[in-house]
């Protein structure tokens, strides 16, 4: 092939390389694997610093994308999490993914739910900056998700209000407790008569009933 790419045809190479010297070019073999082999005359130092030149360029031009993560623990308190849940919001507002990991200890293995349920309240926290990428999957003795800036979608938002509302348990009936009703007691009120005042000379000894 020549420099400008036209076919020059099938020649053998003690002819290709004088033509590549008259021109003050280099020849190059571009496909190797075809046959006969594809040679091409340039000037091979010119293609090497513009492929450099190129790659530069899409280096820049590549996205780096740095993962944070942030740890909760199943029972963590309203405060904490809202100023946890605030610094995920920050990372995604700065582009970075966030991973969110739900660390279990000792019998809290026994309820990967309190797990899902905080994953699932963040995402929908930070729902307005982040959407799920990788939804809340069991990692050993962690639970973990992860987040990419962007707005979750309707769908998204729907599926994560239907898994809270899954791992939620009922409230336990609270057994009604039948207060026995005592009777008081009858009040018993005595009543005293009084004898009448004997006349004169009569005795004031009463005979018992």
């Amino acid at each position: 092939m020549s420099p400008d790419g036209e076919q020059l045809g099938i020649q053998s190479l003690p002819d290709a390389l004088d033509a590549a010297q008259d021109l003050g070019l280099d020849l190059v073999e571009v496909a190797d694997k075809a046959d006969p082999p594809v040679c091409r005359i340039m000037d091979y130092g010119k293609f090497k610093y513009e492929q450099s030149q190129r790659a530069k360029e899409s280096r820049k031009k590549a996205t780096h994308v740095l993962v944070k993560e942030m740890k909760y623990r199943p029972k963590i308190g309203p405060g904490d999490f809202e100023t946890k849940t605030r610094k995920v919001e920050a990372f995604l507002g700065d582009g970075s993914k966030v991973k969110v990991t739900i660390m279990f200890r000792g019998r809290e293995m026994q309820h990967p739910e309190l797990g899902r349920r905080i994953l699932d309240n963040v995402a929908e926290a930070v729902s307005h900056v982040g959407r799920v990428e990788v939804y809340p999957k069991q990692d050993g003795r962690n639970m973990i998700m992860v987040l990419v800036p962007g707005q979750a979608t309707r769908k998204q938002r729907e599926a994560a209000e239907d898994r809270r509302v899954a791992v939620v348990p009922p409230a336990p009936e609270t057994p009604t407790t039948e207060t026995p009703t005592t009777e008081a007691p009858a009040t018993i009120t005595s009543r005293t008569e009084v004898a009448p005042a004997p006349a004169d000379g009569q005795s004031t000894e009463q005979t018992p009933a």
